[in-house]
């Protein structure tokens, strides 16, 4: 039984607010241009852009922005540079956490993210010393309030996943990334309400986060990744009970 990833569905329930929607947006314009910049602006042939615009689409992001983020990535309009670049290090407790950021600039990025690391009482390590602890899958998450677990299950397994886990109030479904797309259509068709649906970067194993202290410097510091401008998604292996979390909200 493979690890979880337990910060997608804590992220969910701290969903950004009309507030902080412009920033959500103005990150998923920039993983759309990267996307048609790499594999060009046709959606149907260009996997990655597709997963892009679906979570853009997703966010209520306006049709006119994702066009332009697109003709932006394929050089139609204007000139943007963005990098992708993976930060890797620990938050307390030996934690595993890998940042994803798409950057316009290294030099300002980077030590950035390690402040963060160092603010929240973790650690920048070097490239690949907590990355072999994580395989790329795809992550979907379902309210247990929407359907029975045995339901979902037999469903989801037939639908070409690989592996369901109950957490807390919601059911974590992955399945290996060329099964992604069929799975989801599955689910949509069927009209299973999802909440998170991406290509994600799975943990093998947990890490039990049971120290209250521990848990909210974690907590503090992925919400600080989240936040940044240049981050795009940011992993991790800890597991904290749900009566911490009760107590952290």
């Amino acid at each position: 039984m493979s690890g979880h990833s337990h910060w997608a569905g804590i992220k969910y329930k701290k969903a950004a607010n009309d507030a902080k929607r412009g920033k959500v947006w103005s990150k998923l314009a920039r993983a759309i241009i990267v996307a048609a910049k790499s594999g060009g602006g046709d959606s149907s042939q260009n996997l990655t852009l597709r997963y892009a615009v679906d979570k853009a689409k997703a966010a209520n992001m306006p049709k006119d922005t994702i066009e332009k983020a697109i003709k932006k990535g394929t050089g139609e309009i204007g000139a943007v540079n963005f990098e992708q670049v993976l930060y890797e290090g620990y938050a307390p407790g030996g934690v595993a956490v890998m940042v994803d950021a798409l950057t316009d600039n290294r030099n300002r990025t980077a030590p950035e993210v390690k402040r963060i690391f160092e603010r929240h009482s973790g650690s920048l390590g070097t490239s690949g010393c907590v990355n072999w602890m994580f395989s790329k899958k795809g992550l979907i998450t379902v309210s247990t309030d929407d359907i029975t677990e045995d339901e979902l299950m037999e469903f989801a397994l037939t639908a070409g996943a690989d592996d369901m886990q109950t957490t807390s109030d919601i059911y974590e479904i992955t399945c290996e990334p060329g099964a992604y797309e069929q799975l989801k259509q599955a689910l949509d068709e069927k009209e299973i309400n999802t909440q998170v649906a991406e290509i994600s970067m799975v943990p093998a194993n947990t890490v039990s986060v049971e120290d209250h202290n521990t848990a909210k410097k974690i907590i503090s510091m992925m919400e600080a990744f989240e936040d940044h401008d240049d981050v795009q998604n940011v992993y991790a292996n800890f597991d904290i009970p749900e009566e911490i979390m009760k107590q952290l909200e």
